[in-house]
């Protein structure tokens, strides 16, 4: 399986940006898919998550603020980030977990907030 990560950028504090995943093909009714960010420095962390059934799970940073969804007849997740800061900063990676020993991961992309 293959994740294709897009939607990266630069953008000013304050605003938004949507990010999309696509899977090569369908894993699973089980799997979850999601985002993990990693800012320069820092260690990979989980930004928020998606069951194939819908329910969701964010990080304290970015609730309120970024909403996952997926549809699954596309094979794809999406992150959209509004009210965007610059500690938001990050090379964003989305993941598909299969089961507790198999998660596949996209390639990155990075989104910059920043004036």
């Amino acid at each position: 399986v293959q994740l294709q990560a897009s939607g990266g950028g630069l953008v000013q504090p304050g605003g938004s940006l949507r990010l999309s995943c696509a899977a090569s093909k369908r894993i699973s009714s089980r799997d979850v898919m999601g985002w993990y960010r990693q800012a320069p420095g820092k260690q990979r962390d989980l930004v928020a998550d998606i069951t194939y059934g819908g329910s969701t799970n964010y990080a304290d940073a970015v609730k309120g603020r970024f909403t996952i969804s997926r549809d699954n007849a596309r094979k794809t997740v999406y992150l959209q980030m509004a009210g965007l800061k610059p500690e938001d900063t990050a090379v964003y990676y989305c993941f598909a977990k299969a089961n507790a020993h198999l998660t596949y991961w996209g390639q990155g992309t990075q989104v910059t907030v920043s004036s």
